[in-house]
């Protein structure tokens, strides 16, 4: 067996609203030997619950779909995208957004083999470059004003629960995500973030001291001037987590 036929095959999704695309799309995909099991979602809310099930290699996904676009899907995706995305669409005005949501690359129906083809091996690449070298979450994505931004995770100061959303504080921006803060806590990475607060979570390094307020309750200062209720409930986890000791500690 050589190194081509050992390696894993690529699981894809196809995610349009026209039975006619999908079905082309598929067509070319599955005379490609690398290519595994091909799936067919038909609308954006579709392609959110079978992407967090099958977690697919590679994404093709058409941007204009009713009641949950392109563009929504990979903002509510978060730090689940696949690690391939190609948009694939008849209107060439989405393209700069579509590189700046960070995909691979852009479609413009119709297209040829020939360019299918090179859409694909660029794609090839960079799964092949993810399996031997899997990354960790950096960023999120956020819709704001009519785009879709990433934000480095590493850039957040703090995060709080607004309603069934997540307000990011970066400095003194701030940014509204579609996403709770439970999902946050759960998805970030345990070792920088810590939950302090039932609607607070504070990146760790950014977390200057704790002070005692006027009636008895804990607060923490942030480097920026911030300062953050920290819950009965969360303390031992923020003290563990700061490898705070002794008995002046909270």
């Amino acid at each position: 067996m050589n190194a081509e036929e050992s390696r894993p095959k690529i699981c894809v999704l196809v995610v349009d609203d026209e039975p006619l695309a999908r079905s082309n799309l598929t067509v070319l995909l599955r005379l490609d030997p690398e290519i595994g099991t091909v799936r067919e979602c038909g609308s954006g809310a579709e392609a959110l619950a079978e992407i967090r099930n099958s977690k697919p290699d590679l994404l093709f996904l058409d941007v204009q779909m009713p009641e949950c676009d392109g563009f929504d899907v990979l903002e509510m995706l978060g730090g689940d995208l696949p690690p391939a995305v190609i948009f694939v669409t008849a209107y060439d005005q989405y393209a700069l957004r579509a590189f700046e949501v960070g995909a691979l690359d852009y479609l413009l129906k119709p297209f040829d083999n020939v360019r299918f083809e090179r859409a694909l091996s660029r794609a090839k690449e960079r799964i092949a470059k993810r399996r031997s070298s899997p990354p960790t979450t950096e960023w999120l994505a956020v819709k704001s004003v009519g785009q879709v931004a990433f934000l480095k995770i590493s850039e957040i100061d703090w995060i709080e629960a607004s309603d069934y959303y997540s307000c990011l504080h970066l400095g003194t921006k701030t940014h509204l995500l579609r996403r709770s803060l439970s999902e946050l806590d759960q998805e970030l990475d345990q070792t920088l973030f810590c939950r302090v607060h039932r609607s607070t979570i504070v990146k760790l390094d950014r977390v200057r001291g704790l002070k005692l307020n006027e009636s008895g309750e804990y607060e923490i200062l942030l480097d920026n001037g911030t300062q953050l209720r920290l819950s009965r409930r969360y303390r031992k986890q923020l003290q563990s987590r700061l490898r705070v000791h002794g008995s002046d500690g909270p």
